[in-house]
Order: C-alpha cells, then sequence, then structure tokens
C-alpha cells in the first residue's frame, strides 16, 4: 500500500505503525529489530462463497459453499495458531465472508485472542443488526468495495441493486461510528467515476478510501488488455493526488491508499522532488521504511480450504496447508523455494525491475502480475509506468 494521503500531509493512519515502522516513537535501532522480527499481516478468505459475480474477482468467487472449506473447529485452531505466532491483523475477506454462519464466533474469537479483526465485504449484507454485531465485536475496519458509481458498479458486480444495497450497509456501519474504508479496483470501465466516489466518501463519511491497480488474476485475467495504459495510469494517479488534496484544503481531510502498484509511490516523490526537496526527502525516507512491495514478507494470506500464499493474489501456489502445519511453520520455512525468492528478490528480478535505482521502495512491485504476462515470476512487473530515464536505465 502506498499512503498518498500521508506521503502529502504527513498524518499518520491507523495502519501506518506497521507500514512504516516505529519511528515516531521509538528509537531507529529498536524500530529495525521490530521490523526484521515482524509477523505479517494475514488475509483469510474464510469462504469463496458470494451472493455477487464480480468480473474482477482475483478468488473466483462462486455462488455455493466449497467442498472441504474449514469449519469452525478449524478455524478457531488456525485462529489460535496465528495469535501464538504473533499475527497483528487477521483481515477476514472472501467471497464474501458474512455468508459464513460462524463468522461472527470466528472474528470475535480472533479478538479474543489479541488478534486485530478486520472485514472485507461488498457491503450488501450489512443490515442495521448486522451492523450492530461488527460494532459490538469491535473490528478495526469494515472495508467495504464500490467499483463505480450506481448502475456502473452493478455491472461490474453482477448483480442489480448492489450499489443501493453497498451504500445502505456503509450508512449503517457509519451510523454507528464504524471506521469504513471503501475500496475499489481500477479499471478502463470504472475510472471515470473515481471523482464521484471522492465525492461519497466525503458525504456518507468514509474514513478512508482505497484504489486497488488490476491484478490480472483470478476473474481479473481476462480483464488484462482492459487495464489503463501507461499515461492514462500516471493521470489517474495525478487526479487522486488532486482530489486528496483538494479535501485537505477544505478540512475534509480523508486517508487515501493506492494498492498493488508500487510505482505510484516513486511517481509522486520525483513530482515533489521537483517542487519541494526538503518534502521529497521526508516522503522518500517514509518509501524506504515501507520497503515496497512485501509479498511473502509482511503479508501473507490464507484460502478457505487452508492453504497458505504469499498474498491474497497467488491462489494459484500453495506454500502449505494450516490443517497439516502450523501458520507459522509454513511462514518461516525458507526452504520453500517461491517463498525464499519472495524474500531474496531482488537478486531475481530480471528486466526494468533489476536495474531500478528505486528498487528498495518498490521492492519490483507485483511478482504475480510479472508472472501472468510473462510467465516469469522474476520478469519485469508490465504495471510500471515509470520512464526508463525516471528510474535511472538512462544513466
Amino acid at each position: 500500500m502506498v499512503s498518498i494521503s500521508r506521503l502529502l500531509f504527513d498524518v499518520i493512519g491507523p495502519g501506518d505503525a506497521l507500514r512504516y515502522g516505529y519511528q515516531e516513537i521509538i528509537s531507529a535501532e529498536t524500530t529495525l529489530a521490530v521490523k526484521n522480527n515482524q509477523r505479517p499481516i494475514v488475509v483469510w478468505n474464510c469462504t469463496r462463497q458470494c451472493n455477487l459475480h464480480c468480473v474482477h474477482c482475483y478468488a473466483n468467487a462462486v455462488s455455493h459453499i466449497s467442498p472441504g472449506i474449514m469449519n469452525t473447529r478449524e478455524g478457531k485452531v488456525f485462529i489460535c495458531d496465528i495469535a501464538e505466532f504473533g499475527v497483528p491483523v487477521l483481515l477476514f475477506s472472501g467471497g464474501e465472508p458474512l455468508l459464513r454462519e460462524d463468522i461472527f464466533e470466528l472474528t470475535s474469537f480472533a479478538k479474543e485472542k489479541g488478534i486485530r479483526p478486520v472485514l472485507s465485504t461488498n457491503g450488501t449484507l450489512i443490515t442495521r443488526s448486522v451492523a450492530k454485531k461488527i460494532n459490538n465485536i469491535g473490528f478495526a475496519e469494515v472495508g467495504i468495495s464500490l467499483d463505480g458509481i450506481g448502475a456502473n458498479n452493478d455491472r461490474f458486480r453482477g448483480k442489480k441493486g448492489a450499489f443501493e444495497a453497498a451504500l445502505n450497509g456503509i450508512r449503517n456501519c457509519v451510523a454507528l461510528g464504524l471506521r469504513v474504508s471503501l475500496r475499489l479496483t481500477i479499471t478502463r470501465f470504472n475510472y471515470k467515476d473515481i471523482p464521484a466516489l471522492f465525492k461519497l466518501a466525503e458525504e456518507e463519511g468514509i474514513s478512508r478510501i482505497c484504489f486497488y491497480h488490476l491484478t490480472y488474476v483470478g476473474r481479473g485475467s481476462k480483464l488484462y488488455k482492459d487495464d489503463l495504459n501507461h499515461a492514462e495510469t500516471r493521470a489517474l494517479v495525478d487526479l487522486i493526488c488532486d482530489q486528496t488534496v483538494e479535501l485537505y484544503k477544505r478540512g475534509k481531510p480523508k486517508e487515501v491508499l493506492t494498492v498493488a502498484n508500487h510505482a505510484d509511490g516513486v511517481y509522486l516523490y520525483l513530482k515533489l522532488k521537483e517542487k519541494d526537496s526538503e518534502k521529497a526527502a521526508r516522503v522518500l525516507s517514509l518509501l524506504k521504511r515501507n520497503g515496497g512491495n512485501n509479498s511473502g514478507i509482511r503479508i501473507g494470506a490464507v484460502d478457505d480450504l487452508g492453504n497458505v500464499h504469499p498474498d491474497q493474489f497467488w491462489w494459484h501456489y500453495s506454500l502449505g496447508n494450516v490443517r497439516q502445519r502450523k501458520f507459522g511453520d509454513i511462514w518461516m520455512d525458507t526452504t520453500e523455494p517461491l517463498l525464499r525468492g519472495l524474500r531474496e528478490r531482488k537478486r531475481l528480478l530480471k528486466g526494468r525491475c533489476a536495474h531500478c535505482q528505486y528498487l528498495d521502495i518498490c521492492n519490483g512491485n507485483l511478482r504475480v502480475r510479472a508472472e501472468v504476462v510473462f510467465g516469469d515470476v522474476w520478469a519485469e512487473d508490465p504495471a510500471c509506468y515509470l520512464s526508463d530515464e525516471e528510474i535511472g536505465l538512462n544513466e
């Protein structure tokens, strides 16, 4: 994740300690020790069942419960294991996690074990009573996906009325003081709705907006040719920055982030470098502390069957299964070739990524996207929109 609002205004968000370290409160030496031993945030796609059929779904969600899904007892064993391992945050995702009958039992159990629960949902099932249950458990955040305004969102999500149902879910959460994060996956079909989504966030009291770059996996692999080109992506990042600045100028600040393309951080740094060298230096420091893409390092994922993945976009590759081995044992097993490679990727990267002068703050971006397009995990990320001159190749 690249926090646009943090980089532009240095306003610390609730997740920034995990994203950038603890320099604000402890010494640099202690921060380094904490970072080196930091356990990953875990995304648990606790079900593939979903009431929608989104065109970009990385999980290839279906309308029915998958055979072999982890049951309540197995879920609690898994939660105990990651609590013992020291995982700080468990993000309950899907499919649609609210379709699990035991979802509140599991999330409450995670909270009892000292893990901060986060919910990622399409929002359409959040009635007032469901919002009350979410509030009573004490979720750190409720991420609700909207991929456009009105009928555009409904087309994207494969169901008429999905926008209004999600909007009602948002309102039910905000009414109880819950922290809501609006999430949108950027494609050619919906990028023009982004100014309207900023307006919606302002009008509805939404705290956070996350813009996801397309990853080309799951059903999203069919949208590869419908991704924005490099020039369009640059213009869109400019727009997101401008909209963020406008909100802050009017005293309506929101936490704004982009996800799945760390070129955004480099791009913003280069723009600031031309205008404000002091601010650019601060931004560069933050980006270095973040370290770029952390797939297999500070983020991991577990699917509904218990398979462990480097992140939520790697469903086609399993590192092991929590039914056979504890998550911590799987995560710390550096004999696993992909996991070892992701943690040592700088020596394996090829093409533009291998020679980029900003590799320390991007870390090679999304390896899964390179694999989809080039058939090589270590090839350059095709979604990097920075020029050769900008990343120092001409030098």
